[in-house]
């Protein structure tokens, strides 16, 4: 029988046929795939006519086509579905990738016509479109190490293999952390939790195969339970499991792995001709040079310490007058923070989260794509990865834009947190092909037969990466290799921060938020209350994320630590850390720098694409409607459209007249004051 991995899919819209798929199934397919891309190389690199930009660029560009089929299903269900065969598999693919990738990068025939044409580009009469994507393989080729020779070409080659598979191994030691891990509750531990907690955690302990309720490192469920819980010895005990995960000595300690892919990392920049890897990888960041990147994150980190000092010795003193002695905890912050928040805005989580349902907060995100892009959603029947996923078509004005798979709940075989990926990206050119894009969250399951609730924060980030999907849906370039989110890090956060804030419009929250039970709106006292909370506790959220930030870059800006616990340490102390709060990644759970190279000295990116996203919504604020049409229009034609078929700079200020400064985002956390 044919590997249904490698026939031609017949299915609607070109989706995976996931039902007839077996982990069996993916080794003999990359085999195959590697196999007939190795033979489209060799036949671009020694084609002996002349290079031009269609037998060479373009050739490119169009190769490997049955690679990607594999692997965007293959790392479709690794992330979002794995079992013990599927992370086997992943572990051996990931050294056999990177070697089929340096062996492409290292190719010097290949690069020699890439080179060529690069050479004369100006006398080769090309588009646009044309000319970005002969830059954008020049560069890579180059950043690949494909100048390199000799002993540092085979020394690039070792490098990169091993990162890979040291990327896979921390990857894999957090799920196992994170999936191993559990607390039993017993009836009396569930006092002064809401039900929606105490109904999650029934649902976790269901997951797990135990017989009363569980606490698992699931955010969507441990959050909550620092939130509300009175007993301080278990808010502790979670709060350690989670804030050692990856820490925990064994075969899943990730400490060592880190300090390896560093100095891994500082060799490579070294052997390009960088100082550092800093250097090397902000280079086609918007930033551009790590001075950039510290002052943007050194002019918000004051404020941000002022105002989480001052609250922590508010919260500090409400713990005192509970009767608690001693210095508040990094456990305490949450459930304090929780209380205050009552008192000072009488906004009650417990009472919020019944007016945001799962559903209706899907079917707002849809409503706003309609009204600012002209979006509709039609449910698909089709087999999926896991029965929990959905699937929409995507269409305007009635011709097909994309299919849309969103994929909720937290379970123990996903990796935590929450990503947009795509299986398929949009281009005009070899042929036509539209974006199939995935969405994949982890919030807490409802009991079965009841309605999955989220919290504000939840919701967040549903809008979050719908604004991923949005970016991926509404490219509209001629090539794959800049399609979509294909942009600089730094940029990629922009339409997705950017999103967040149609959340917080009134009549969004008006049509949406309604009561799980009585089906009526949210009361105006109470989105009152949500609205003017917003920027609640911000000096924490603020102050635990340029901590990650700074540790990040600072492990990449210079030498590479021989001890990175003990450099994170020694960049706290030096950034005077509140005692009370903790980096929002440690980096033995820094999935973000250390899984791969995708936010590796640019966890900043967030910060960076907040100081656009908060100038950017100011556009429909000054035209006077959120849903301003002519501002949509301008939105989506000088951004979303675009990927990264030009410089981000370059985008936004065609967008929006100019690049903003950070005022706009202490503004926006309402820390402008403090400043």
């Amino acid at each position: 029988m044919t590997n249904p991995l490698l026939a031609d899919w017949t299915t609607p819209h070109g989706l995976a046929p996931f039902d007839r798929i077996s982990d069996s199934d993916f080794t003999p397919a990359l085999d195959a795939a590697l196999n007939a891309h190795d033979a489209e190389i060799d036949a671009i690199a020694g084609n002996p006519e002349a290079p031009t930009f269609a037998n060479t660029v373009e050739a490119l560009e169009t190769s490997g086509k049955a690679l990607d089929k594999v692997l965007s299903v293959f790392f479709t269900v690794a992330g979002a579905d794995s079992n013990p065969e599927r992370e086997a598999l992943q572990r051996d693919f990931s050294p056999r990738l990177a070697a089929h990738w340096s062996a492409i990068s290292a190719n010097a025939a290949l690069f020699a016509r890439v080179a060529a044409l690069w050479d004369r580009r100006d006398s080769l009469d090309l588009t646009p479109a044309q000319e970005r994507l002969l830059f954008l393989s020049h560069r890579g080729f180059v950043r690949a190490g494909a100048a390199l020779e000799g002993e540092a070409a085979e020394r690039m080659k070792a490098v990169k293999s091993r990162l890979a598979v040291l990327g896979t191994e921390f990857t894999q030691n957090l799920l196992a952390d994170e999936r191993s891990w559990f607390m039993p509750l017993t009836e009396a531990d569930l006092e002064g939790l809401p039900q929606f907690v105490i109904d999650g955690a029934r649902a976790a302990g269901e997951e797990k195969g135990q017989d009363g309720p569980v606490i698992t490192l699931s955010r969507s469920l441990i959050t909550p339970f620092l939130q509300f819980s009175p007993r301080r010895d278990l808010r502790e005990t979670a709060w350690r499991a989670w804030s050692m995960r990856g820490e925990n000595g064994g075969q899943t300690d990730n400490t060592a792995i880190a300090a390896e892919i560093l100095k891994l990392r500082e060799e490579r920049a070294h052997l390009l001709g960088y100082g550092n890897f800093a250097e090397y990888k902000l280079e086609t960041e918007m930033a551009g040079t790590p001075a950039r990147v510290r002052e943007l994150l050194h002019a918000v980190w004051e404020p941000a310490k002022a105002q989480a000092l001052a609250d922590q010795a508010v919260l500090e003193e409400m713990m005192h007058a509970d009767g608690v002695n001693g210095d508040l905890a990094p456990w305490d912050w949450r459930y304090y923070a929780e209380k205050r928040r009552k008192a000072e805005h009488d906004l009650d989580e417990t009472a919020l989260k019944p007016y945001l349902r799962l559903e209706k907060m899907i079917e707002a995100a849809f409503d706003c794509a309609h009204r600012l892009f002209g979006l509709e959603f039609r449910p698909l029947d089709l087999p999926l990865y896991h029965p929990d996923c959905r699937a929409w078509e995507v269409t305007r004005g009635g011709e097909h834009v994309a299919v849309f798979i969103g994929d909720y709940f937290a379970r123990g075989s996903k990796r935590s947190g929450a990503w947009c990926s795509a299986m398929q990206s949009q281009a005009h050119a070899p042929e036509e092909q539209a974006a199939i894009v995935i969405n994949v969250c982890n919030f807490a399951k409802p009991p079965k037969g009841q309605e999955a609730l989220l919290s504000y924060d939840d919701a967040r980030t549903l809008f979050h990466e719908f604004g991923h999907a949005l970016h991926q849906m509404l490219s509209d370039v001629e090539y794959e290799r800049y399609s979509g989110t294909s942009v600089a890090r730094d940029f990629v956060e922009l339409p997705s921060q950017l999103y967040e804030h149609w959340l917080e419009v009134p009549e969004v929250l008006t049509r949406f938020a309604t009561h799980a039970e009585t089906g009526e709106a949210m009361p105006q006292e109470m989105l009152d209350k949500v609205l003017q909370a917003a920027n609640f506790d911000m000096g924490f959220q603020t102050v635990e994320y340029v901590a990650s930030a700074l540790v990040d870059l600072e492990f990449h800006d210079g030498a590479a630590p021989a001890d990175p616990m003990a450099m994170q340490a020694e960049v706290l102390a030096g950034l005077g850390m509140p005692k009370a709060i903790v980096m929002r990644h440690a980096t033995p759970h820094f999935a973000h720098v250390f899984s791969g190279d995708g936010y590796s000295s640019g966890y900043y990116s967030y910060m960076w694409s907040e100081v656009m996203d908060a100038d950017a919504f100011a556009a429909f604020e000054e035209a006077g409607s959120a849903f301003d049409a002519a501002t949509a229009r301008a939105l989506e034609e000088n951004v979303l459209s675009k990927g990264g078929s030009e410089e981000a700079d370059v985008l936004y200020t065609r967008f929006r007249g100019r690049l903003p400064g950070v005022e706009a985002l202490l503004k926006g956390r309402g820390l402008d004051a403090v400043a």
